[in-house]
């Protein structure tokens, strides 16, 4: 198996835009105030907006 370039890897990237390779599943833990109990969030976003997410509260 040969080994692929980064170049190609990136000219692969933009023929796969829009495709479900770039969402990214995250995990956020919310801690209730009340309790002192965790949930989890978990949602499906984009891979670039993830810092955005994860800004909020």
């Amino acid at each position: 198996m040969a080994k692929v370039s980064k170049n190609a890897r990136v000219a692969q990237r933009k023929a796969n835009a829009g495709s479900g390779r770039d969402f990214v599943k995250v995990v956020q833990s919310v801690k209730n105030p009340k309790t002192g109990t965790y949930s989890y969030k978990e949602v499906m976003i984009h891979k670039d907006k993830v810092k955005e997410f994860l800004a909020k509260k």
